[in-house]
């Protein structure tokens, strides 16, 4: 159990990231439906870098920069441009998908550079290692796993423990109000954007770099739409994240793990378990009532000062 467990961990790590990312895009008032291309960006970004410089920190500052350059594509078009955000962001998937393939093409069925690979290799953490049960599961990962862990509290307490973090809120529910106020809209919607993009591209580096550490055009695998359903499921709430991410990512190892034990299960019916469970929770979260399970008010809605 405990080893099924560290795996869930492991298999939830990119989708963590990727589902805080967008859940600091919409509370933003954004919805930015780009996740998968910016995951794929960050991941052939970050993969290049490292596989050139042989650095896991030139490699992190890629795959960040790759995330947040998509998003930032993203953030021109809807925020100053007001262009309708689901068209934007679904051409952002599209152009990140095109992207990793065109810039990944010469490095197909490249190995991660040996520095990177070893600087991510799985570490246990001094005397929290040791605790029963929770030890294993949770404190002997590699470095990208305690990153999220970090991101999770850091986002939890930026947004409701922060002013920063309730002007942000203010923004997504009510942006002219915001705006009254003398928040500045375009500098948050900006700035959380990119943090959102940022993300992102580090889920899509754990992906190239740690879980699959050679180099294919699809890494990312669908794993950007499940974190735009996890945000839903989190009722826009990193700690609630955390829980699902687990969750999905445990359902995406389930069928290995039951082939694994003898069982004869299609191929393709363990490929379809994490997308099913997706549309299922879609379907039960969309009738939770509840204040606390409403998306931002403002969520979408193109913001233009002059309509106030």
């Amino acid at each position: 159990m405990e080893s099924f467990l560290a795996t869930c961990i492991v298999a939830a790590t990119p989708l963590l990231f990727a589902t805080v990312g967008e859940l600091i895009t919409e509370k933003a008032g954004l919805l930015n439906l780009g996740v998968e291309g910016m995951m794929l960006i960050g991941a052939v970004m970050g993969f290049m870098a490292g596989l050139h410089s042989e650095s896991a920190v030139i490699a992190l500052l890629a795959a960040c920069g790759g995330g947040a350059g998509g998003a930032l594509i993203f953030a021109i078009l809807t925020v100053t441009l007001r262009a309708n955000q689901v068209v934007t962001g679904l051409t952002l998937t599209i152009f990140g998908t095109g992207f990793a393939s065109f810039v990944g093409q010469p490095m197909l069925g490249a190995m991660v550079a040996p520095k990177v690979g070893a600087f991510f290799a799985k570490k246990t953490l001094p005397l929290l290692g040791d605790i029963p049960f929770f030890g294993p599961v949770f404190f002997r990962q590699d470095v990208f796993v305690y990153l999220g862990y970090v991101v999770v509290v850091l986002a939890a307490v930026y947004l409701y423990k922060t002013k920063p973090g309730l002007n942000l809120r203010a923004v997504g529910e009510n942006t002219s109000s915001a705006d009254a106020s003398g928040i500045n809209v375009a500098f948050y919607k900006y700035a959380h954007i990119l943090m959102g993009g940022a993300l992102c591209g580090l889920g899509g580096a754990y992906l190239a770099l740690v879980r699959v550490p050679i180099w294919q055009s699809d890494v990312v695998n669908g794993r950007g739409w499940i974190a735009v359903a996890l945000v839903i499921f989190a009722s826009w709430n990193p700690l609630k994240a955390f829980l699902g991410a687990i969750l999905f990512g445990g359902l995406s190892i389930l069928g290995l793990r039951l082939q694994a034990m003898g069982f004869s299960i299609s191929q393709y019916l363990v490929d379809m378990i994490p997308y099913l469970a997706t549309i299922i929770i879609v379907i039960i979260s969309s009738h939770k009532k509840g204040k606390e399970n409403q998306p931002p008010m403002d969520l979408g809605n193109s913001y233009f000062r002059e309509e106030r």
